[in-house]
C-alpha cells in the first residue's frame, strides 16, 4: 500500500510517499528556517504564505521522485494536530481537495504519533509495545506505544518543551536562530561541569518535565555577568545548560522504564538529533540491557515521509476522515484519530 504524506505543522512544507509504512519511496522538504531567522524564530503568518506557494510543487515532487502518478496512490495521510494553526490549515485543505479530486481515503494522522512513527522508517523490524521519549521544538512526552495507534503518555513538560528550552537559552546567549542545533554544535567544545545548573523536578509527579526555572537561571547567570562586566564563556555554557537538559530527560526515562518494565526503547522529535542525548539514551540503553531504537537524523525533524508512515497505520485501523475534518492547534496524542472524538481543548497537547 503507498502512502502519501502531508506535513505543514510549523516552518517546513513536506511530502513523502511511503509504501506499507516502511519504506521511504521519496520525501521532499522545503525549509523555510533562513527566513525565519531574520526574525529569529518562526513568524505564523510567514510561515502559512510560503506553505501556500510551495505545496503543490513539492507534492509534485514527491510523486516524480517515486516515479509515481496520483492514481498509483492509496490514501492521503496529513497532520491536523497539532501546531500553527494556519501552517495546519495550508496542508489539510490542500490534502483534502487531493483526496476528494482523486477519489482517495483522507487519513489524519497526529504530528507526534508521525515522529514515532519515523523509527518504523529507520528500523523496519521495531513493532509495538516500546516506550518512547519524544522531544522537539514544542513537545517533551514520555509516551507507552501500546499499539501502533494505541498510546498513554506517562509524563510531559509543565511549562517549556525542551527544543523550546535550548532555542530561548541559545537566544539570550546571543547564538543566530535555530539556536538549539547551534547551541548543541558549541556545546561539543565546552566543559560540562563550569556552571553548577539546577535540574528541576515536579513534585508528585516524578515523570513530568519542567525547563523554565533551568531556562530562568542561565538568564540569571548572563544578566548578572553583564552586571559585573564579567565575559560569559559561551561553549562553556552551552556544554553545562545542555547536560542539565539532557539529564532531565534521560533520569525522567530511565524512571519511566523502570515504572512500566517495557523493554524496549526509542526517542524521537527534532531534539533526538542532540548529540548529547543519543549519546546519554545509549547508555541507557546499555545500562538497562534494553534495546535502543533511534530515528536517522535525516527523520529527526519535520518530514512527510513520518506523517505516511503512521497513516499507514491509522487507515489499517479504519481511521479515516471525510471533508469535515478540522486542524487543531493542540490535541491529545493518545486521542484516536477519528474526527468524530472530541478536540482536547484544555490540555497542553
Amino acid at each position: 500500500m503507498i502512502v502519501l504524506g502531508i506535513e505543514s505543522s510549523c516552518d517546513e512544507t513536506a511530502a513523502a510517499l511511503v509504501e506499507d509504512g516502511r519504506r521511504v519511496l521519496s520525501s521532499v522538504i522545503a525549509s523555510q528556517v533562513e527566513e525565519h531567522k531574520i526574525y529569529g524564530g518562526v513568524v505564523p503568518e510567514i510561515a502559512s504564505r510560503r506553505h501556500s506557494e510551495a505545496i503543490v510543487a513539492v507534492t509534485r515532487q514527491a510523486l516524480d521522485q517515486a516515479g509515481k502518478t496520483l492514481n498509483q496512490v492509496d490514501a492521503i495521510a496529513v497532520t491536523y494536530a497539532p501546531g500553527l494553526i494556519g501552517a495546519l490549515l495550508v496542508g489539510l485543505n490542500f490534502a483534502k481537495a487531493l483526496a476528494l479530486s482523486a477519489g482517495l481515503p483522507l487519513v489524519p494522522v497526529h504530528h507526534l504519533r508521525g515522529h514515532i512513527a519515523a523509527n518504523y522508517l529507520s528500523h523496519p523490524g521495531l513493532e509495538p509495545p516500546f516506550l518512547c521519549l519524544v522531544v522537539s521544538g514544542g513537545h517533551s512526552h514520555i509516551v507507552a506505544v501500546e499499539d501502533y495507534t494505541r498510546l498513554r503518555v506517562l509524563g510531559r513538560t509543565r511549562d517549556d518543551a525542551a527544543g523550546e528550552a535550548f532555542d530561548k537559552a541559545a537566544r539570550a546567549m546571543g547564538i543566530p536562530y535555530p539556536g538549539g542545533v547551534e547551541l548543541d554544535r558549541l556545546a561539543e567544545e565546552g566543559n560540562p561541569g563550569a556552571f553548577p545548573l539546577p535540574r528541576p523536578r515536579v513534585d508528585g509527579s516524578p515523570l513530568d518535565f519542567s525547563f523554565s526555572g533551568l531556562k530562568t537561571a542561565v538568564l540569571n547567570l548572563l544578566h548578572n555577568a553583564a552586571q559585573r562586566g564579567e565575559k560569559v564563556n559561551i561553549p562553556d555554557l552551552c556544554a553545562s545548560y545542555r547536560q542539565a537538559v539532557v539529564g532531565c530527560l534521560v533520569e525522567n526515562f530511565r524512571g519511566a522504564g523502570e515504572q512500566t518494565g517495557i523493554g524496549t526503547l526509542a526517542a524521537a522529535g527534532g531534539v533526538s538529533a542532540n548529540r548529547l542525548l543519543r549519546r546519554e539514551l545509549e547508555k541507557l540503553g546499555k545500562d538497562t540491557g534494553k534495546p535502543l531504537f533511534l530515528p536517522q537524523l535525516n527523520l529527526c525533524g519535520d518530514n512527510g515521509a513520518m506523517i505516511a508512515a503512521q497513516g499507514y497505520y491509522e487507515y489499517q485501523a479504519g481511521h479515516q476522515a471525510g471533508m469535515e475534518l478540522n486542524a487543531y492547534a493542540q490535541r491529545e496524542i493518545g486521542l484516536d484519530a477519528s474526527v468524530n472524538l472530541p478536540c482536547a481543548k484544555t490540555s497542553r497537547f
